[in-house]
């Protein structure tokens, strides 16, 4: 079972935070560092000092480690042009040593777009289909040949598709909780699939259907990788996970229902019953950046137990 560390850093963070939040999943052994992809607070949070750009983020941090993977969770498709996405994600793959992932999502919180004046399109998931179309074709056009595309939504013609990543193949992943056009995506374009904060029994129920869809897409249910991402909350002691809770506006029964919270012993049980039904990787939301602390209990005393 992976860990992986995921951040909002909408709800507040600076780079030089982002910055010790990756270096410190790099020294404590994690798989990976993950952030998200919007440009405006959610919640009762002010998000000060503002939104960091997830790929600029993830430029800076591809020169500042060295190990672990780097990417999105997912990268909002109504932020960006396909074939600029191409570029960006690719020079991010060369400026890491070929260490970047690519979560790709149709975009949903219509509030952002709102307050920064981006469009919000009706149609988001065709969108969706031709971007992720356009992203993998470019990188997997040959060098010395061209690219086309002539889709409903976009048009490219005679790109040289470049540059190209470090990665023969950058790993893309596709999730949700889509019942039928989710999967289909995910057979045809992903090399992971990621279900957020579901449950054991719904995580358990869209896996089946995303190996049902591998299945008869012809590339076989086990070409994928399965993940979930979930909120964390450690503590040695039932104080310290309330205080954790606190720190972050959360309950704790709240917590313990819909994400890993509790003892280490009580995640890593947890952890064990994503893992019987499919789940090979773990996506851990850390809401407070700040605390440190909170990545060292994890990687001592829940980490250390899985691998």
């Amino acid at each position: 079972m992976d860990l992986r560390i995921f951040t909002e850093p909408q709800q507040g963070a600076t780079y030089d935070t982002l910055l010790t939040v990756a270096k410190a999943t790099e020294d404590l052994g994690f798989d990976a560092f993950f952030r998200s992809d919007h440009y405006l607070r959610m919640g009762g949070v002010d998000g000060l000092p503002g939104p960091t750009d997830a790929w600029i983020t993830l430029a800076g941090l591809a020169r500042e480690t060295k190990r672990i993977r780097l990417g999105t969770l997912m990268t909002a498709g109504t932020f960006r042009l396909p074939g600029v996405l191409a570029i960006q994600v690719a020079q991010v793959d060369q400026m890491s040593g070929g260490r970047v992932e690519l979560g790709l999502g149709a975009g949903w919180f219509e509030e952002e777009h709102r307050a920064y004046g981006i469009p919000f399109p009706k149609e988001k998931f065709a969108r969706l289909e031709e971007q992720l179309a356009i992203v993998t074709g470019l990188w997997a056009t040959e060098l010395g040949k061209t690219f086309d595309f002539h889709g409903t939504y976009y048009d490219l013609t005679d790109s040289p598709a470049l540059p190209k990543p470090a990665q023969k193949r950058i790993p893309v992943l596709v999730g949700g909780h889509g019942a039928t056009r989710t999967p289909r995506l995910a057979a045809e374009f992903a090399d992971e699939f990621n279900i957020p904060f579901a449950s054991i029994e719904d995580s358990e129920r869209q896996f089946g259907r995303v190996r049902a869809a591998a299945e008869e897409a012809g590339r076989g249910a086990d070409a994928l990788t399965y993940s979930n991402a979930l909120v964390v909350c450690v503590g040695r002691d039932d104080r310290e996970v309330a205080r954790r809770a606190a720190a972050i506006g959360r309950e704790v029964d709240e917590l313990k229902a819909n994400g890993l919270a509790g003892s280490p012993a009580e995640v890593v049980d947890k952890i064990g019953r994503y893992a019987a039904i499919g789940s090979q990787r773990i996506y851990l939301q850390i809401l407070d950046l700040d605390d440190l602390d909170h990545l060292e209990l994890i990687s001592a005393e829940v980490q250390s137990q899985l691998s």
